[in-house]
Formats: structure tokens, sequence, C-alpha cells
């Protein structure tokens, strides 16, 4: 994230905020300089926010001298409430264990799918998903997943966009896009083929509860295997329901 344009009167609080988000996923490591750019924090006051930051281990030093977050803020984060992880963890475990393929659990935030949870061994095939990542819903399947059960307004909202194109074939058409919605609401899982990554495809199940994808569960395999996505369908949605079940009694917002 941009972090915004330089805003006279923004509080210390606003200005340290600014400078954390000005990391994510595709920016892990900067330098003080596009930290500032980023941030929309003045050059001499990153300076001495960041130093603040790193003195208290929220920011550290990468080996080459950039700025990257800091174990405390990873500590911190270890601390934020998640239910809904801790009871879907043990099926991630016995699905990749079954299967020995990559998995992962994601839920909606905004427009993007969040990637809460995933295990994975290092002779699966690699994917670009990660805990803690972001995705766009369309391409992925754990997105299709949940997007399919978001309601007619959201739905309609989205595909309104100009959706992003990861490869040459990801599905970007509203009304093709609409079809694959309602076929995965029929049949209770989506599949992706090379549509986020070339080289790799994809099934999932949403995780219901009362009827609504409160989670989605994903399993990724190299495209040249693709014909075995249809006999994992049905241990990937066992696998969803018995999330499902756990996670019944959680509080709505987990």
């Amino acid at each position: 994230m941009s972090g915004g344009a330089r805003e006279p009167g923004r509080t210390v609080t606003s200005k340290v905020l600014a400078i954390l988000g000005a990391f994510d996923a595709a920016h892990r490591e900067l330098t003080l300089t596009q930290v500032s750019e980023r941030s929309g924090v003045a050059l001499a006051t990153a300076h001495r926010l960041v130093g603040e930051l790193q003195r208290w281990q929220a920011l550290s030093r990468a080996p080459g001298g950039r700025l990257r977050i800091g174990m405390r803020l990873w500590e911190l984060g270890q601390l934020a409430p998640g239910p809904l992880r801790e009871v879907a963890h043990p099926w991630l475990q016995e699905l990749f264990a079954s299967t020995g393929e990559n998995v992962h659990l994601a839920v909606r935030d905004g427009l993007e799918v969040l990637y809460v949870d995933k295990v994975y061994g290092r002779r699966a095939v690699p994917i670009v998903s990660r805990t803690g990542g972001r995705l766009p819903m369309h391409p992925t399947g754990v997105g299709k997943a949940l997007l399919a059960y978001e309601p007619d307004w959201f739905v309609q909202a989205y595909l309104a966009r100009t959706l992003e194109r990861p490869t040459a074939h990801t599905i970007t058409e509203p009304g093709r896009l609409a079809r694959e919605l309602a076929a995965v609401r029929a049949q209770g899982h989506a599949l992706t083929y090379e549509e986020m990554t070339v080289g790799s495809c994809s099934a999932a199940a949403p995780v219901l509860v009362e009827g609504r994808a409160i989670a989605a569960l994903g399993i990724v395999l190299a495209s040249r295997r693709a014909r075995e996505l249809p006999r994992l369908v049905e241990p990937l949605r066992a696998a969803a329901a018995g999330i499902a079940r756990a996670a019944a009694p959680l509080p709505a917002d987990d």
C-alpha cells in the first residue's frame, strides 16, 4: 500500500501506522527512502520514527541493510484471536497427510482472499499463496469457492470491476465467470486451471456454516497432473465439512 500523500496535522500514531503499512507481501524489504515515499511521511520524520521502531524491534535490518518487519510484531501477531485457524489446522494436516499435496485455508477480506493457514511439503508443487498473503478472488480456487456464496449484490459489484488477469488462462469475462460461480454453487466445489499461476491447477471447497461460506479449503497440483483433481474433490469436501462442524460454535465475526 502507498499510505497516502503527505498530510499536515497527521498524528504520530498515524505516521507510525503508515510506516508499518508501507510493508506488504510485495515489499518485504525497503530502504528508508522507500519507506518515506510509500508511507507519505517526510524523510526526516521517517528516519526518527524508524529508529524508535527498530529499538522496539518492530522493525529490523536485513543483511543488506534494508528495513523489514521485526520479530516483536510477529510475536504480537501470534496473540491475535484465531479460533478458525485453530479448529481447521488438524483438518489441513490430515488432508495433506492423505494426499501429499499442498493445502491452504483462506477467508474473504474485502475483494481479496486472505490465506490464514497452509500445510505443504517440499515434494509438492510450489504455490504462490502464503499464510498472511492476499490474492484476487476470481483466479483462485478458494476465491471462487468464497465468491460463489456471496450475496448477489456483492457478486455483481465484483464482476463489474476491471478484473486482474494474472495469466492468459484467467477467466475475466463477467458472464462466463458468473456461470462458473453458479456451477460452484451447484456442485459444491471450484476448479481452476492455470488461472493464477502457469503450471498449477487447484480445487477448493467452501466451509459452509448456516449457508454462509466462512472460509474455503483448497488443494493445489501441478498442471501436468490436472486429471487427478477429480479424485481429490471428495476428501477435500469432507475436510471442509469437518471444519464447518468444528467451526459452527465460533462467534460470527471469526
